[in-house]
Parts: C-alpha cells; structure tokens; sequence
C-alpha cells in the first residue's frame, strides 16, 4: 500500500508541530494541516499573550513602588489598544517563526480544514491524501455553559482582542485562567470582580496557596464572590450588561468574561468515519503510547485530556516521533512531578504533591512553611507577602511537593523542580547554600517544621 506521507498531522499547536519536526529529523515524510493559526492556543490565544498583558498589569505597582526607591513619576497612564497592537504584532512574528520551523524542517504544511475520510486518508481543501500514520493535535475550545444571554459573554478567546478595556468586568471561573485574567483586568484599571461557584478557586492546589492568594487578591481590590454563579445575562438599553445571579442578586458589567473549562476541537474532524473512541467528556482515548483505538491513528495534547501544558503537549510531540520513527530513543512521558505557574498577582509556582494530596496518598508529613514581605517592598507602602511550603515526607526525609506564592514563582520552581525530579531530601535542601538576598534563598533555609 502507498502513502503520501508516513506521518500526517492535524494541528499545528505546540504538540503538533514538536511533532512534525521531529518526524521530519528522523527521516519521515510528514504533513501537517492547520485551519487556524500556527502555534495553536499558547502563542495566539493562551499562555503566550497572557503573559504578555500579566506584564502590562504589573506595571501599575512598580508605578507606585518607584517612589520608595526616590524616583518621581508623572501620572502613569495606560492605553489598550498599544498594549494589543504591540502582542499582535509579537504573536505575528512568532507564526512566523513557527512556520519557518516546519518548512525548513522539511515539513508540508497545508493551510486549510482537514477532515478524517477513513484510517489513513485526510481531505483537505478537496485533496485527498495518504499517510501510514495520523496524528490529532487539534487542541481544546473554550466553553460557555448553556444558560440565557450566553451570547453576551466572551471567553479567553475574544479577551485578546477587544477594542478596548472595559471599565467593570465579571470573571466566571476557578481555575488558573479565571484567576490570571481576573488579575490582569484589575491590574489594568478596570473594576473587577471574580465569580466562583465553589467555596475556594483553584481546587487541586495546596490549600496553603489557595488561602494565601485569596487574601492577596483581596489587598488589591479584586471582589472576590465564592459560591456564586450567573443564572442568566441580559443586555441593557445603554449596552452594559446585567448578570442576574443564582442567589437572585443582579450585577452591573461592561463584559463577561467565562473561564470555566475547555473542550477537545474535534469540529467537523470525521471522526465518524473512523473507529476513535472517546470517553465522556468528548476527548480521545488513548493508551500509553498515545494510540487511540484506530491503530493508525495517535492523539496528543489537550484533545487526550490529560494533562493539558504546553510543554506537556511538547513531551508527548516528542515521544509520538520517537516511538514511530526512532523506537531505539522513546522513553514514554512521565507525568510526575510536573511543574506549573498560574501567573495571577501575584504568582503561584508549584511542583509535586499538595499537603492533601500527600495525606491521601498515605505519607507521614513534616510541613515547613514561610510567609515575608520581600525585601523589595520594605522600601514601599506595599504589604504584599510571599508564600513558600515545603511538603516532606517525615520517614524518607524526601521533599514530595514545593509551592510558592509571590513575584517570579515560575522562574523559582523551574529549578526546585529539578531537584524534585532527582529524588532531593530536605537534608539536601538545607545543605544547599543559599544566594543572598533573595526570596529562593528561604527554600533552603526553613528548618523549623509547622507539622
């Protein structure tokens, strides 16, 4: 049987095209076909330009911060649309580089719809094409809940694009993204508030953390309201918009904005002309090696419903080549301690189990937990304070989890990940010699436990 390609990709996000690339090393002839933008979700619509206008939010702090240092400022001002033309034109360039990647990688690339016919044959654009394997990386969607005036409300997806910053906005959601783009909005200047139907936003991170960024929201004046969700959204004569709650209650805004979950995009893919099992929340079962239940046919990334990070998705790019084009070199992708950011104001850094989640799975715990002003805001009027948890196992003495909350966690735990990753004890920890002054000096230096 022949094929035009050895190895067809649908989606050119981060998985896709690691994907694509590598296969394309190792000597496959590869094709990858993209209807909406190269990058996929983090470079146009997600972590890339959110991190972007985290930025921008943060600035209005330094502002102030800058006269403990002796410096005077005019009255800052900020505009929107430089903001988003200047993360346009940033994302523009990094298409770009996205699209010189898989063509000087010797990779076809097709800019159009492509749609399963059957276990080997892709159409796009009327061309019918051939490949021994196919890989779906077609990532995830926003999702707004079925609920009157849902037309109203935007999600991350027109939140980068809007003309201009509204004045008072609701942010619908609990997890990392409602938080950061709850963030990003009052950072900016605009009167926010944050709706979570559940008691505490960010389930499934240490309580510890969750606790202490709730109380720093609240210093900058987000409006935290727990246990409240929107029963319907109707637009008024003036344009605004009235968000009436389940508890009866009506709240004014100028924008809506939903983060509460995301689907696999799996629009218009065929899948019903192959057999690709999916499990109850529509995404695609795969096996340890990524195979769905097409043998052909692989899926990696959000669209598997994972574990869905960009550098995850990139891991399991990686992984999917080695294993069909350098079998010799595939190591599977190990989903343990994997280390995350949620770039709220402040951040959250964190890496490995939760004091809950160490309980449940059975270990004895030793807490070592710190809380400080930096030393950047003493000469400020700021009351900021940093969070940083230590969660050790009491009878090997292993760190099992690291969390933070506070300027650069991110770039923090990028390297207390490393360590976790090479099994360190807290006796390793506090054998490390600390860099000073800094906040990451504090990971190696809490020697009295909580617990």
């Amino acid at each position: 049987m022949s094929f035009d390609f050895d190895l067809f990709v649908i989606g050119a996000g981060s998985g896709g095209v690691r994907a694509a690339r590598f296969a394309a090393g190792f000597g496959a002839r590869v094709a990858v076909a993209e209807s909406r933008y190269l990058g996929g979700t983090c470079v146009n619509v997600g972590c890339v330009p959110k991190k972007l206008l985290v930025y921008g939010a943060h600035y209005h702090e330094d502002f102030e911060q800058a006269a403990g240092f002796g410096w005077t400022l005019a009255e800052p001002r900020f505009d929107w649309a430089t903001l988003i033309a200047n993360k346009n034109r940033e994302i523009q360039r990094l298409n770009g580089i996205y699209r010189n990647l898989l063509v000087n990688s010797g990779v076809t690339l097709l800019e159009g719809h492509a749609r399963l016919c059957d276990a080997h044959t892709v159409e796009v654009a009327g061309q019918r094409l051939r490949a021994k394997h196919i890989l779906i990386a077609t990532g995830g969607w926003p999702q707004i809940p079925e609920i009157p005036g849902k037309e109203h409300a935007i999600s991350s997806n027109e939140a980068f694009f809007l003309p201009s910053l509204p004045r008072r906005v609701l942010v619908v959601g609990g997890g990392y993204i409602a938080v950061e783009f709850a963030s990003i909005f009052n950072g900016l200047g605009a009167q926010t508030s944050l709706l979570y139907r559940g008691e505490l936003f960010l389930r499934g991170f240490d309580r510890s953390v969750r606790e202490h960024l709730r109380d720093e929201l609240g210093k900058k004046g987000l409006d935290l309201q727990f246990n409240a969700d929107i029963a319907r959204i109707d637009k008024q004569a003036d344009g605004s918009l009235a968000a009436t709650l389940q508890d009866g209650r009506v709240l004014e805004a100028d924008c809506v904005f939903y983060a509460t979950g995301r689907r696999p995009m799996l629009d218009d893919l065929g899948l019903e002309n192959v057999a690709v099992a999916q499990d109850a929340k529509g995404f695609i079962k795969v096996d340890e090696a990524y195979r769905t239940s097409e043998p052909s046919i692989h899926a990696i990334g959000d669209v598997i419903g994972r574990v869905q990070l960009t550098p995850v998705a990139l891991a399991e790019g990686m992984a999917v080549a080695r294993l069909l084009f350098r079998p010799e070199e595939y190591r599977p992708v190990d989903y343990k301690l994997i280390p995350t950011a949620v770039f709220s104001l402040p951040n959250i850094g964190t890496v490995g189990l939760s004091e809950d989640e160490a309980r449940a799975a059975g270990h004895r715990v030793k807490l070592f937990e710190s809380r400080f002003r930096g030393m950047k805001l003493t000469l400020t009027e700021s009351q900021e304070k940093t969070l940083m948890k230590l969660v050790v196992d009491a009878d090997s003495d292993r760190v099992l989890g690291c969390h933070m909350v506070g300027p650069e966690a991110g770039e923090i735990l990028q390297g207390i990940a490393v360590a976790l990753k090479a099994g360190a004890t807290k006796a390793i920890f506090d054998e490390t010699i600390g860099i000073h002054p800094t906040a990451a000096e504090e990971f190696v230096t809490m020697r009295t436990p909580m617990a």
